[in-house]
């Protein structure tokens, strides 16, 4: 049980009292520390993980309240308990007013203090647990996580740090399965708001008559079914950041009301006569062009304005192809499948393949073919035959020996096609492209020197 592990921090200025508390919470399998004063209380806490701190109110030098302050300030994730013989209201008050978690009055219960110390603890290991899951997302969703190294995604990288920070909107966009909730998330979680909540929302997958309420909530009575008062997701995300997915399929009337939101910081619940204050950076996205939509009169121009003060463009996988290795690589490191079998890449012609592939679904559907062809892999390294046919089957540069040999065209005509076709593939990067045709950088760079020299001996003097 992790509360046998975690210490619990007994101060007080009588030896009886101190022994008495240690017995009974020994008793209780708690691991207990103790220290007859405040100085020799805070020391302890440098030195012990202790989680709860009983201390009595009033000792000699530094008094339970003054204790108090110091560890709220110090040590933060520690629950604070006082025991006091005085018992006054106001005694306890202060102490919950200053950040006690509870208080007890001496001659203490055993039942009274191990209720007490039991929540205390509990409380606090769950804090602790909270602040490591945020830590680990925060990990999780930090820039180095979105995979890429081409120009695009170094562009890409650039403007997120730079805004991250802001408390501006922004609106993403981009075509489907370019990763657009990955990015929101990595702007939240490295902006002044990750510790607050990160709401995402689907504005296509919630029904419109359902969608207003889901956002700004309801009062009792506000229509057949809201029997109790429920908060919206922009009270949820009070304080964090709220994406709004797919904003372009929200109704005219709930953009209307949107944009009030965004304008006025505050919000009305359905059926409410009161507004609420809110604090909330939102965060839309949108895989159609929303100027179009305001062309049409199907987006409000003046809710596009509001949103759109930062627009972040996501490049469609086919733009940023010099990245398919490195992405096949963070995929394989998160693939079950692929740690269970201990598959460790992909054999040169299942990549190429890849490479070749135009991916009308973006990373999303990289993610599942990497998925599927781990699944299926009966080697170590994941083969053409592990590909699905669509991709497998893609004609792609054999297509291009084929017309070559249609046209009679010579072996260096061939060959210096293909060279440019992979180059442009991979965004100029001449490493990547070596690699791709099975050469040296250095055998590379002198093809191309000849190349170049060919089409100035063509060019008339």
């Amino acid at each position: 049980m992790e509360m046998e592990r975690t210490g619990v921090l007994i101060v007080d200025d009588d030896p009886d009292m101190r022994n008495l508390l240690q017995d009974i919470l020994q008793d209780h399998r708690y691991h207990v520390v103790m220290a007859a004063n405040g100085q020799e209380a805070l020391r302890q806490l440098d030195a012990e993980d202790c989680r709860v701190v009983v201390s009595d109110l009033r000792m000699k030098g530094m008094d339970g309240l003054e204790l108090l302050h110091h560890v709220t300030t110090k040590h933060p994730e520690c629950n604070v308990i006082i025991m006091t013989a005085f018992g006054t209201v106001e005694t306890a008050v202060e102490a919950m007013k200053q950040g006690a978690f509870d208080y007890l009055t001496k001659p203490i219960k055993t039942e009274e203090l191990l209720v007490t110390v039991d929540k205390a603890m509990r409380e606090a290991l769950l804090r602790r647990e909270v602040e490591q899951l945020r830590r680990q997302v925060s990990r999780e969703y930090a820039f180095d996580q979105i995979l890429g190294k081409s120009k695009p995604m170094r562009e890409l990288f650039e403007l997120i740090r730079r805004v991250a920070d802001s408390q501006t909107n922004i609106l993403l966009t981009g075509e489907s399965g370019t990763g657009k909730e990955l990015v929101a998330k990595a702007i939240h979680f490295n902006s002044q708001r990750k510790s607050a909540p990160f709401v995402p929302v689907n504005c296509a997958a919630i029904p419109e008559l359902l969608l207003e309420s889901e956002l700004f909530g309801h009062v009792k009575g506000a229509f057949t079914d809201a029997k109790i008062d429920k908060r919206g997701l922009f009270e949820e995300a009070q304080g964090g950041t709220l994406f709004l997915d797919e904003i372009s399929e929200m109704s005219m009337m709930l953009q209307a009301k949107l944009l009030r939101a965004v304008q006025e910081r505050e919000i009305r619940r359905v059926g409410a006569t009161r507004s609420i204050p809110i604090d909330v950076r939102i965060i839309a996205a949108t895989n159609v062009k929303l100027a179009e939509e305001v062309k049409a009169k199907r987006f409000r121009e003046d809710l596009y304005y509001r949103l759109n003060v930062i627009e972040l463009r996501l490049p469609p996988l086919r733009e940023r192809k010099e990245d398919i290795p490195l992405l096949v690589q963070g995929l394989l490191s998160r693939s079950q499948a692929a740690k269970e079998k201990g598959i460790e890449g992909l054999t040169e012609p299942a990549l190429a393949r890849l490479i070749d592939y135009d991916w009308p679904g973006n990373v999303r559907e990289l993610e599942n073919v990497i998925e599927r062809a781990a699944t299926l892999a009966r080697e170590k390294r994941i083969t053409l035959e592990d590909l699905p046919p669509t991709i497998r089957d893609v004609q792609g540069e054999g297509q291009m020996v084929e017309d070559a040999a249609e046209r009679l065209l010579p072996l260096e005509d061939l060959e210096r096609t293909y060279i440019r076709r992979i180059l442009d593939k991979m965004g100029g990067n001449k490493y990547r492209a070596a690699q791709v045709l099975g050469i040296d950088r250095k055998t590379l760079y002198r093809k191309l020197g000849e190349m170049g020299n060919k089409e100035r001996e063509k060019q008339p003097q």
